[in-house]
């Protein structure tokens, strides 16, 4: 029987369900062909950071006034700075990734105010990318800062972006929002054309030797795959096809991915599982994936998308609170641990 894997996300029409997201690999530009070869559907950039772009202008300028104390005429001297280049690498990268990859290129944005990314939004659609992706990555760590400001903050930023381009535009969100359901609703109402979830926040730890905070990088796991799967077959009924929805986080095999389309997600994104095998570990995935449409009549991602969702199963209840008892008295006491064992 043949399988037919296409998908549609964001309007594009993709070879494959398979996305390779934001890494350090879909950042090289010697990694596209490989990627491509290996059978992925779309590739994610990394994203392009606000803290990057202000920290490389703050120490540019920084530069050029060294001295300006004490020779008051080189005030003048140099021409105001804009954006560093950052920014400018990024789209040179770009431009080199899109002219090697035959699969669609969606670019990132990793943002926390409007200002000036409005207009790099416009140069990144200008640059050639097929799609955008606004990562928006926020801690709520101001007392004096309550939900409904941050949140108000996140959606004008996505309706600011909207309104400077044309390409489609997917919002990477995390799982944090007081209310999610009431929240996508109101970020595709803000012109959004699909959602990614979620985003991965990476936590700091303390090195006890050093008596340091420090940053460790960990790999997401496949168990890590059931907070998206949750809210994707939550949101999949409320927001309707129209909308992309793109599972992320902790799919590593053929099996997390079909989870992710069933549930309803259009895109199962992959980062950790390629930074650990490689580009060609899309092959495997893909031939599990094949395996088991075959074992199970399953002739089209169209076929099986959804076929999980809230609405299609069998027990709706079994996505929100009311499993939540059931789930906890379905742990099983070893029998070493009964009180007849100790006795």
């Amino acid at each position: 029987m043949s399988i037919d894997l296409r998908t549609d996300y964001l309007g594009l029409h993709l070879r494959s369900p398979l996305v390779a997201s934001a890494s350090p690999i879909t950042g090289a530009v010697a990694m596209t062909r490989r990627l491509d070869d290996a059978g992925v559907g779309a590739i994610v950039m990394p994203s392009l950071f606000e803290e990057e772009i202000l920290n490389e202008e703050i120490e540019l300028n920084r530069s050029l006034e060294a001295g300006t104390e004490a020779f008051a005429e080189a005030l003048d001297y140099f021409p105001e700075i804009g954006f560093a280049d950052a920014g400018e690498r990024y789209l040179r990268r770009l431009e080199a990734i899109r002219r090697q990859a035959s699969v669609p290129v969606i670019a990132s944005l990793n943002a926390t105010s409007a200002g000036g990314w409005v207009a790099y939004a416009r140069r990144i659609a200008d640059a050639g990318a097929d799609a955008l992706e606004l990562n928006v990555y926020r801690l709520a760590t101001d007392p004096a800062r309550g939900a409904d400001a941050m949140e108000a903050a996140d959606l004008a930023l996505i309706a600011a972006v909207r309104a400077a381009v044309t390409i489609p535009l997917a919002v990477k969100l995390s799982p944090y929002y007081t209310a999610m359901a009431d929240f996508a609703a109101r970020v595709v109402a803000q012109g959004a054309d699909g959602l990614v979830l979620f985003n991965r926040f990476y936590q700091p730890d303390l090195d006890l030797e050093a008596l340091e905070v420090v940053n460790r990088v960990e790999l997401s796991r496949s168990w890590e795959l059931r907070l998206p799967l949750r809210w994707i077959a939550v949101l999949r009924p409320q927001v309707g096809p129209a909308v992309g929805l793109a599972a992320t986080s902790g799919i590593h095999s053929g099996g997390d991915a079909l989870k992710a389309l069933m549930v309803g997600a259009d895109v199962a994104m992959m980062t950790s599982a390629l930074l650990r095998d490689g580009p060609e570990h899309v092959r495997t995935v893909e031939a599990e994936m094949r395996a088991w449409m075959t074992d199970h009549e399953y002739e089209s991602v169209a076929q099986l998308r959804g076929s999980a969702s809230q609405t299609a199963v069998a027990d709706p209840a079994a996505y929100d609170r009311a499993n939540y008892m059931r789930t906890l008295h379905s742990w099983s006491t070893p029998p070493e641990l009964t009180p007849a064992a100790a006795s």
